[in-house]
Formats: C-alpha cells, sequence, structure tokens
C-alpha cells in the first residue's frame, strides 16, 4: 500500500459542437491525466483540465505542480495513514486546484480499491444513480430554443442555460424563446458565470420571475469577488441563488454562509482541490441548511465519475451537472460511470472502476 509511481500524460477530445459560456468558448477538452500505481499492484486515476479563467491554471501549472511538489511529498509514502497525504497534500502549495484533484480522485481510487469498495460507497453511500442536466451554451436566442429542443427529445428533463454574455434584455429573450418551444414543465437552470452586475441581476431575475418563466435557481450571477452583490441578489429575489465561483475553499463557503449570501452551493472537484475538500464543504453547507449541487469545468468521464460518486454519496447533495462527457467524441476512459441519457449509473468495479485509458487520445 506504498505509493510507488506517479505518472502523467496530456489528453485532447474533440467536443461535437463549441461550448460557450460568459466567460469563455471550448472546442477541446485537454486535460492532465494521473496514473498512480501502489506496490502492491493498484494503480488509481486522476485527471485535471486546464480552466485559466476560473482555476488559473494550464496544462504546464498542472504538471509542474504534480511533478516537482507532489510526487516528491507522495513517493514512498503509506495509505494507511492516508490523512497524512491529504494534509500534505493541501499544505504544499497555494491554489493549484486541479492538480490538487487529480492526486487526490487518484488516491481515493486506491484507497476505495484497497477496501474492495466502490468509492460511493466507501464514502458513505447513499444513490445508486443520478440525474444530470444538459448545458444550453450561450447563442442567439433562437439557436439556443433549437438546441434546448434537441436536448429534451435526447431524454434530458432538466436543462442549464448559459446567460450573461450580453445585455440582460437579450437574456431574457433567450429563456422566453426556450419557454416557448419547450413549454412550462421542463426544469430550468440559468447560469450567468458571474456575467451579471448586482443591479443588473436583480433587474433580470425579477423580470424573468414576473413573467412566469419557471426558473429553478440562478448559478453566480455576479463576478466571484462581490460577495456583498451575491447577498444583494440572494436578499431581492424569490429565485433561489446559488454560489459557485465565490466557492473555492471551507473558508470561502464559510463566508457566503455565514452573511446568508446564496441559497444553495455549486461543488466542484476541480476548484476545491478534490473529494477530500469537497467532503469539509458538503458538510459545513449542511450544518447551515443550505443543500449543494455537484458540477464540473469541462472534464473527460474519468474527473466526472470521481465528482459523481462524491455527489452520490452525499445527502446534502441535490442537485447534478455531469453533462460534459456527453459533449465529446470519444470516451478517454475504460470503464468508470455509465450514461443512460440523463440516468448515470456508478458502473462496476472497486474504486472509480476505471479499466483503462484510450490512448488515441493521448497526446
Amino acid at each position: 500500500m506504498v505509493i510507488k509511481e506517479i505518472k502523467t500524460f496530456r489528453a485532447a477530445v474533440p467536443l461535437h459542437t463549441p461550448f460557450k459560456t460568459a466567460l469563455r468558448t471550448v472546442t477541446t477538452a485537454e486535460t492532465v491525466v494521473v496514473k498512480l500505481v501502489c506496490d502492491n499492484g493498484i494503480t488509481g486515476w486522476g485527471e485535471a483540465p486546464p480552466t485559466h479563467v476560473i482555476t488559473g491554471e494550464s496544462l504546464s501549472s498542472i504538471e509542474f505542480s504534480i511533478h516537482h511538489v507532489f510526487k516528491p511529498l507522495l513517493l514512498g509514502k503509506t495509505l494507511l495513514y492516508r490523512e497524512r497525504l491529504f494534509v500534505a497534500l493541501h499544505k504544499s502549495m497555494v491554489g493549484n486546484s486541479s492538480a490538487k484533484a487529480a492526486i487526490d480522485m487518484a488516491l481515493f481510487d486506491c484507497i476505495a480499491q484497497i477496501t474492495n469498495f466502490p468509492l460511493v460507497n466507501f464514502l458513505g453511500g447513499y444513490k445508486t444513480k443520478l440525474i444530470t442536466d444538459y448545458t444550453v451554451s450561450v447563442n442567439s436566442p433562437e439557436q439556443m430554443a433549437k438546441d434546448a429542443i434537441e436536448y429534451m427529445n435526447k431524454g434530458f428533463s432538466i436543462l442549464k442555460i448559459k446567460v450573461g454574455k450580453d445585455e440582460i434584455q437579450k437574456d431574457i429573450e433567450r429563456i422566453e424563446k426556450i419557454r416557448e418551444q419547450i413549454g412550462l414543465e421542463p426544469v430550468l437552470r440559468l447560469d450567468a458565470n458571474q456575467g451579471w452586475t448586482p443591479k443588473e441581476a436583480v433587474q433580470a431575475i425579477k423580470n424573468m420571475e414576473e413573467r412566469g418563466l419557471n426558473i429553478e435557481f440562478v448559478e453566480q450571477p455576479v463576478n466571484a469577488n462581490d460577495l456583498t452583490g451575491l447577498q444583494y441578489v440572494t436578499q431581492h429575489t424569490n429565485t433561489p441563488i446559488m454560489a459557485d465561483e465565490a466557492v473555492f475553499t471551507i473558508n470561502d463557503a464559510q463566508q457566503v454562509l455565514e452573511c446568508r449570501a446564496c441559497d444553495l452551493i455549486n461543488i466542484k472537484l476541480m476548484k476545491t482541490g478534490g473529494i477530500y475538500q469537497a467532503l469539509k464543504i458538503v458538510n459545513l453547507a449542511e450544518a447551515y441548511n443550505v443543500q449543494c449541487m455537484v458540477g464540473s469545468m469541462i472534464e473527460t468521464k474519468l474527473g466526472i465519475t470521481a465528482a459523481a460518486h462524491f455527489a452520490a454519496s452525499q445527502p446534502n447533495v441535490i442537485a447534478y451537472d455531469f453533462d460534459a462527457p456527453l459533449m465529446l467524441k470519444g470516451d478517454l476512459v475504460c470503464g468508470g460511470i455509465i450514461y443512460n441519457q440523463q440516468e448515470i449509473h456508478m458502473g462496476k468495479g472497486n474504486g472509480l472502476g476505471i479499466k483503462g485509458i484510450q490512448h488515441s487520445f493521448i497526446v
């Protein structure tokens, strides 16, 4: 149970169609894959996508962190004292949350395999399947309405609508067009990706409320650093407001929870640095009676498998945003979670259930 080897590989998987938000446009899912091998032959897997506009990381910075900071720290250490490993990992350097998450996933994968449990059961075991939403990228109102119909026809009943790129009237028009085409029954979630000012957010959300557009919640309407603005929006609208980019760490979560700056929190392993810290945030949120969603960056099925196992293990996680692998032209890994349209099942095998890597996507 001693860590013997840590390797990384760069991978790239093209998307079917560009993924567009208020922050960026993505056409290829780039990622750094981590392979962690123990002396007993058990192998753990993790991944870290570079998301410059959110975590500030690049492919090179992720690789540097893993090989020059985490690797020397972990090689030769035993998994029997796993708490020491996670504490050392998170104290080793500031930030670099995605790089930490990749190592964290691989460690949890190995530990769960040693105990002969799927990771979801090792972490507690709560749900056996999840329902993911599907994201409608920000485009013209007409194109977004067309895309919404397409995704619903593919079996998705929950749509996450990207807004915040243009003036708020354009965003309202987008939602109206979508509702005209799909009706009021399907669930709509909005994600502004920090694209509005506090006053714009209140104006836009109240307008949608008055028009009866039936929005489940709105993610991160204002700048991640504007905690006062986030609180203002939460206090002046009836629609639940979710903090996303505003919450990376347990300290971030404590701040937004103490001042009631949001109604919900979006936990992403690439922000928290992995499952170890994500568990602390979800439990803290529960203490404040605030529920959570677990989401992701543009990741492959490897990272989403780890996120899904974590999410399915926690009763305080009530929403899931795991559509990224469905946007890709192929699977990077063999094994892991299984999609049946909007349903996600944990798959077979202990740990993450990853059998190996599709080398055609390694670059």
